[in-house]
């Protein structure tokens, strides 16, 4: 089957009290339309038109878009009769099926709009619309049949009689049109009442010409419930995170607390993984298999290779920690950090576009920026890598075997070889050879009996 996709995103969303269009409120990652236009482009349309009202510079940067969408602007807002009829003009040599979804029903599903264009297909109706029973009709419009369960028309809630509005059928906004009934979009009549040309009233027309119509009762109200406003959204949020948490759940993840957690659409999580309370998933992370999340975890746009343990209250952004690694608690990992496979990144320690090589270890209470830090490397508690001098940023190197004792500071640009020793307390300015050791300590000197002399003198000043 031929298909154009239609996706109708031009509503303002004057209900969210929000100056951001309605279809770019974002649920765990990304804007609500992105879900449908991900639904619809599993179905691989030749060609999909967004219908955009005046956010439309908004709406095309903040989803990400095949090649073959285009984009077609409703200057004023008259209705979705008036926004298809935008998109008709970018769809004059398309000879296909047409399917219409609605940008603000995030929870569309790819399954349910396969056998909605099925059973279009098989019935070889000219236009096709999709329904699901509501428990609150509310002000959906309602899917109005004959004696035989034919379609006769759909009625919008307010223009409905009292009898009308008791029908628990409603109108998804989902329709499959074929180029006869496309072609009776302008003969669509302006609503008097409120000034919009309804794509409802397409389904009287047709049926007035002698086409074939029908409404296909398969979706369910959680997958078609539109948002609207605050609560709606909030609604939408738990129910696609009841989705996602189920789908990798299914594949073996084990989610400790599932309420407290928040994980986007992008993220994929392997199996046997353990993901503890109050974790946040953001972005397209990548967690490997048998891995353990702790508590009060953040990680954004990173990679969690296999069997990595993040400890409690960590922080990490776009970085990659390796095969076997450990972080944290209370670590920071800013953009650009890798940590190598069975490295050790411990307690308040912050890395910063850095690479930590395999087995190496920084425990505790350490900054390292910029670095180069090979494999097996000891960084002793304390140990900061002064990597800007107030204009630029410069590279510290620190090779393989290398141990570097607590409270050191390595003043970019600088590199200790391999093998060498750093001792605690040391200012490193100048490249240190390999194997070599590398003091910068001020010579101790021990005062006999200094203490006493002070104790002595504190004692006669609190007698006087």
């Amino acid at each position: 089957m031929k298909i154009a996709g239609v996706v109708l995103a031009a509503g303002m969303g004057t209900r969210m009290k929000s100056s951001l269009p309605k279809v770019l409120h974002n649920i765990w990652g990304a804007p609500m339309l992105q879900y449908v236009v991900d639904a619809l482009f599993a179905l691989k349309p030749q060609k999909t038109v967004v219908v955009v009202g005046k956010h439309s510079r908004e709406i095309s940067r903040a989803v990400t878009y095949p090649s073959t969408v285009v984009f077609a602007q409703q200057k004023e807002a008259k209705g979705t009769g008036d926004a298809l009829l935008t998109a008709a003009p970018a769809l004059k040599h398309f000879n296909g099926t047409v399917l219409v979804v609605n940008g603000d029903t995030p929870l569309i599903t790819e399954d349910t709009l396969k056998k909605f264009l099925s059973l279009h297909q098989k019935m070889k109706n000219s236009v096709s619309l999709l329904s699901f029973d509501a428990d609150d009709p509310g002000s959906y419009g309602r899917i109005i049949r004959d004696e035989k369960k034919g379609l006769v028309s759909i009625v919008e809630n307010r223009d409905a009689t009292a009898s009308q509005r008791m029908v628990k059928e409603v109108n998804s906004g989902v329709y499959a049109f074929e180029p006869d009934a496309l072609a009776l979009l302008k003969e669509i009549k302006l609503n008097a009442l409120k000034d919009e040309y309804y794509l409802t009233d397409i389904v009287g027309i047709a049926k007035a010409k002698g086409l074939k119509a029908a409404a296909f009762l398969i979706g369910s109200e959680d997958e078609f419930t539109g948002v609207n406003t605050r609560e709606e959204l909030e609604k939408a949020r738990e129910f696609m995170k009841g989705r996602i948490v189920k789908k990798w759940a299914d594949r073996g993840v084990d989610f400790i607390d599932r309420n407290s957690l928040s994980i986007s659409y992008q993220t994929t999580i392997g199996p046997e993984t353990v993901v503890y309370p109050n974790v946040h998933l953001e972005g397209r992370t990548k967690i490997g298999k048998e891995c353990t999340i702790y508590p009060n975890v953040r990680i954004k746009d990173s990679v969690i290779e296999n069997g990595a343990v993040i400890k409690d209250s960590t922080l990490i952004e776009d970085a990659t920690i390796n095969r076997n690694a450990s972080v944290g608690p209370f670590a920071h990992l800013r953009p650009g950090s890798i940590i190598g496979e069975r490295a050790k990144i411990g307690n308040f320690v912050e890395i910063k576009k850095s690479v930590i090589g395999a087995g190496a270890k920084a425990s505790h209470l350490s900054y390292l920026g910029d670095a180069r830090i090979g494999k097996d490397v000891n960084i002793g508690a304390g140990t900061i890598t002064c990597n800007y001098d107030g204009y630029k940023k410069y590279v510290t190197t620190i090779e393989d075997d290398v141990f570097i004792g607590s409270d050191t500071q390595l003043i970019a640009p600088v590199k200790v070889g391999k093998g060498a020793y750093v001792g605690a307390g040391s200012t490193i300015t100048c490249d240190v050879p390999s194997n070599a050791l590398a003091l910068s300590r001020v010579e101790q000197r021990n005062i006999e009996g200094w203490a006493l002399r002070k104790k002595s003198k504190s004692t006669v000043r609190k007698t006087k």
